[in-house]
């Protein structure tokens, strides 16, 4: 269909752009989601895989607000880990290898069965203004779609320009085209723009490869699952590798750095810090003799290998030479070279909490055009523009979460109030709640609030509540039993400490490092009620119980700076009239113009000095 009229329009489909449009046409919004290739929805374009540190807990909260990723992440997964296990539970992060054309197929299918949502192939090149407000769409094609709102979900589409040694050419992704036409209109109406820089390694023959030469990184024995609706664990996973590159690797990839366009000048903008090149690997960190090296299959029926931490630029004759240095890779044979890409974004500080843009009402940024990089951290500003632009247009309030409900609403806030100056990542350690905010409770967090909106189904939240209820059962049943010393003992032996000549409270057993519920799976006074409950069950129960005083204490401080959240700054507000306000913070807070005092708290280069002249202003 051509030339319609629409709800929201979403532009780009991506895992950004998917997780928008089935979160605003499942509120109810007739959706058009505009592609430029209905080959590619939500394609994993570099690593095939979902969550990781941080990025995990993401893809929980995404579930349990109701979004899909964790759900097709577990549909499409070939391999389960935990990562982290060995610290303590608010850092344990769910990891999946995924089968990359399934997942994609499976994000496909949960588009086309949803039927508010229409499809379209096309590119986007310019966005129909009104009055300051986005009221459609026009295509390279000729069409015009109007709609009441616009997501804007580019990736690394916008006037991208992909880099092999001295080789550039315009792509958004190995042979697909960039987009061209929204960055020169929105810079022309005011809008800052920018150019960030990612890449991504070369893929190879895993027939080519020698594992024998590798370390083998099997999948968890007792495989978890995304989702809170999921239900099938893995029952066979595929294992990934690990292995190293050495001095030889080095000097081989030093001998391109004149053709590197990271080195010689051709590319000025700034990659992600946390996943660098290897080619800067080498040249920042010269000290080191090697660097780690993941070998990850991209799905069951397919040779082709993922080359984790081999991320390069470099000419293509150099990576073979370099690659094939490689324990295991003597004789691998390269099915596509990797690459470096530039594309636009634009600073999120131009933003409001909702996504929204605040020079162009009606109008959202989700994903990489706001400075991220990530699947995931895509995905939950998708799923949260996706609310937004829906429930902007039916006049109801903007759906934000704060720093103390979700790493969602961690990621929100960084961005809009501290900006980016490189592709923005997740990690636990930028999170200072971290101990509420745990993978395992997600649901816990959000459910409520996801049904509630009209995103989480009826029958999830049937089934939280049926879950809420077995974990307060659980952690009732922990603190009021007693188990005689003769039953405890076997177990505290087995676990080499101490002891008891008593009976003891459950409770006070697991207050033990060492012990957990499941040790007393087996035990007389216990068997009765643990038999049966789930492994997950009986892990948040014994995270409740273990960490109790932490979470308190947490929840706490949470409440204290809500106060400030609490705090509302009237719209427009003119702070140079606030004499005693610092220049820096005048200049900060007219640009961001946050909505209350504890988002201005937040703002990088605001002072306590100067929230305290707020404070005084506005009656404290």
């Amino acid at each position: 269909m051509v030339n319609g009229k629409y709800d929201v329009i979403v532009v780009g489909a991506g895992h950004a752009g998917c997780e928008a449009a089935h979160a605003a046409a499942t509120l109810g919004s007739s959706v058009l989601l505009i592609t430029m290739n209905m080959e590619a929805i939500a394609k994993m374009s570099c690593n095939p895989a979902m969550g990781g540190v941080a990025k995990g807990q993401i893809v929980r909260e995404i579930d349990a607000l109701g979004g899909m990723s964790g759900l097709i992440s577990d549909q499409s997964a070939i391999q389960f880990r935990m990562l982290n296990r060995s610290k303590g539970a608010a850092m344990w992060s769910p990891r999946t290898q995924n089968d990359r054309m399934v997942f994609s197929n499976m994000w496909r299918n949960t588009i086309e069965l949803n039927p508010n949502i229409s499809m379209f192939q096309d590119m986007v090149n310019e966005l129909v203004i009104q009055n300051n407000v986005v009221t459609g769409v026009k295509t390279a094609m000729g069409f015009t779609y109007e709609a009441r709102s616009v997501v804007l979900t580019s990736g690394t589409f916008m006037n991208g320009t992909i880099h092999i040694g001295r080789n550039q050419f315009g792509g958004g992704r190995m042979a697909e085209k960039a987009s061209t036409g929204i960055t020169e209109q929105l810079v022309s109406l005011g809008f800052e723009s920018g150019r960030m820089k990612t890449g991504t390694p070369p893929r190879v023959d895993g027939r080519t490869l020698d594992y024998s030469k590798m370390e083998e990184q099997a999948g968890d024995k007792t495989p978890g699952l995304f989702s809170y609706m999921s239900d099938k664990p893995l029952e066979t996973q595929r294992s990934c590798h690990i292995t190293y590159t050495n001095p030889q690797v080095h000097d081989v990839l030093r001998k391109g750095f004149d053709d590197s366009p990271m080195f010689n000048g051709t590319i000025k903008s700034v990659g992600p810090r946390y996943c660098p090149s290897v080619e800067d690997k080498i040249n920042r960190f010269a000290e080191r003799d090697r660097h780690q090296v993941f070998v990850e299959p991209e799905g069951w029926d397919t040779v082709e290998i993922y080359v984790n931490g081999f991320s390069t630029s470099l000419p293509a004759d150099i990576q073979i030479e370099a690659m094939q240095l490689i324990p295991g890779f003597k004789n691998a044979k390269i099915f596509r070279p990797g690459y470096a890409i530039e594309y636009d974004f634009f600073p999120p500080t131009q933003l409001s909490l909702n996504l929204e843009t605040r020079a162009i009402e009606n109008l959202f940024f989700a994903g990489q055009i706001n400075g991220t990089t990530g699947y995931e951290e895509a995905a939950s500003q998708g799923l949260m523009a996706g609310v937004n632009a829906h429930r902007k247009i039916t006049e109801k309030s903007p759906f934000i979460l704060s720093r103390s409900e979700a790493y969602i609403g961690v990621l929100i806030d960084d961005l809009i109030n501290k900006g980016t100056q490189e592709p923005y990542r997740m990690f636990t350690s930028r999170a200072e709640y971290r101990i509420l905010l745990r993978q395992d409770n997600a649901d816990s967090r959000l459910t409520t609030k996801g049904y509630e909106l009209g995103l989480a189904s009826e029958g999830r939240f049937k089934k939280h509540q049926e879950k809420e209820k077995a974990i307060k059962d659980l952690t009732n049943y922990i603190e009021k039993t007693s188990i005689p010393p003769d039953e405890i003992n076997p177990v505290l032996t087995k676990k080499k400490t101490a002891i008891v000549n008593q009976k003891y409270k459950f409770k006070k057993l697991l207050s033990r490092p060492q012990i957990q519920v499941s040790d007393f799976d087996d035990v007389k006074t216990t068997k009765p009620y643990l038999s049966g409950l789930s492994v997950d069950l009986k892990e948040q129960a014994e995270i409740l119980v273990k960490y109790h005083g932490y979470i308190e204490k947490e929840q706490e401080m949470a409440q204290k700076l809500e106060k400030y959240n609490n705090m509302v700054i009237k719209p427009g507000f003119d702070y140079n009239a606030l004499a005693s306000l610092s220049a820096e913070a005048k200049e900060k807070l007219n640009n961001i113009r946050p909505t209350t005092i504890g988002q201005a708290s937040r703002i990088s280069g605001v002072r306590p000095s100067d929230i305290s002249v707020l404070l005084v202003y506005f009656g404290r």
